[in-house]
């Protein structure tokens, strides 16, 4: 959690003993673990209200803090992006976003972001506690992930929406499209998410002992299943209980079932691929159906959202006609 001052704090848990604190810094801040030990090294680091070195190994129950220093030149300036706007009121409001639109700007992606294009739509009126690059973020999906996304407009309703995040009170159910067959109808898999060890670019499920991993749950159940060019594929429907980086694409590569498109987690080799690649920007993943509680009103809100295009063609072609996922209108 953060706070408009540029200040990320986290207290740590039973799960996240021994993790380094150059590690938990950049999952705190969304930052290469190069850039965390510079910040360590700048003393913009606290555990306890103590400088700690980088290799200091956390306990249960410290209070980590993270002063954000003031960002020169990236501040997220307005674009005039269309974007498709599900609902909107004064403290709130929800997008469906596009396959191919990164969230915020980042090194690479300086702008064309989601950011940029709710600068224009709202102007002023975003929280400032993601900071001046990621003003009312709350939570995020991957550049090739397309669908809801809840975005705050002032820094109280921030702060609500993030505290539900972590108490697991919003409710994302995403549909996709995995590799090979599911014998079963529906399950879960329970597996602890960290950086991968060797490759920092991605994440990977650890048990080992001593692996610097968080808990991950995620819920699948089958909608269809499928064949196309010699491969079998199923159409799942997902629901995360918690909300790691790229979870349900670890997740599912874990039990040998990447998504289909996936060139992260091996989920881009098959033949029907390589004949579809216009439909197949990147991994088949589409966050469906977000819930949550308005922070100011208490009212429960839930919203649904249909494939994109080329998403819908896909399960025409691989599962012979629309399954249910696609009969909800946003």
């Amino acid at each position: 959690m953060g706070n408009p001052d540029g200040v990320l704090t986290r207290t740590v848990g039973s799960g996240e003993s021994g993790e380094r604190l150059d590690t938990a810094v950049s999952a705190l801040a969304d930052v290469t673990r190069s850039a965390a030990a510079r910040l360590i090294a700048d003393g913009c680091v606290t555990v306890g209200g103590q400088q700690r070195d980088k290799n200091y190994r956390l306990r249960e129950g410290d209070c980590l803090a993270v002063t954000l220093p003031p960002v020169q030149g990236s501040a997220a300036v307005a674009q005039n992006i269309p974007l498709d706007i599900i609902y909107e009121d004064d403290d709130l409001i929800v997008i469906n976003k596009p396959v191919g639109m990164v969230v915020h700007p980042a090194a690479g992606n300086p702008d064309g972001t989601l950011v940029n294009a709710l600068l224009w739509h709202c102007g002023d009126s975003l929280s400032g506690v993601g900071g001046v690059a990621r003003p009312g973020i709350v939570h995020r999906i991957d550049k090739d992930t397309s669908g809801l996304l809840v975005v705050a407009k002032n820094d109280e309703t921030h702060l609500g929406l993030s505290a539900q995040l972590e108490g697991h009170h919003i409710s994302r159910v995403y549909d996709a499209i995995a590799i090979g067959n599911f014998p079963e109808d529906e399950g879960t898999v329970n597996a602890p998410i960290g950086r991968h060890p060797v490759d920092r670019k991605k994440m990977a499920v650890l048990t080992a002992p001593g692996a610097h991993a968080k808990p991950a749950v995620t819920h699948w159940s089958v909608e269809a299943r499928g064949e196309g060019d010699g491969s079998r594929f199923t159409l799942l429907r997902c629901e995360l209980e918690t909300g790691r980086t790229h979870q349900i694409r670890v997740h599912l590569a874990s039990l040998g079932h990447p998504l289909l498109g996936d060139p992260v987690y091996g989920g881009d080799k098959t033949r029907f691929e390589a004949h579809h690649r216009d439909l197949i920007p990147g991994q088949l993943l589409h966050a469906a159906q977000l819930s949550f509680t308005h922070p100011r009103t208490g009212e429960s809100m839930h919203f649904t959202c249909p494939l994109p295009e080329n998403f819908q063609k896909l399960t025409r072609i691989l599962f012979g006609a629309q399954p249910h996922p696609l009969k909800s209108p946003c």
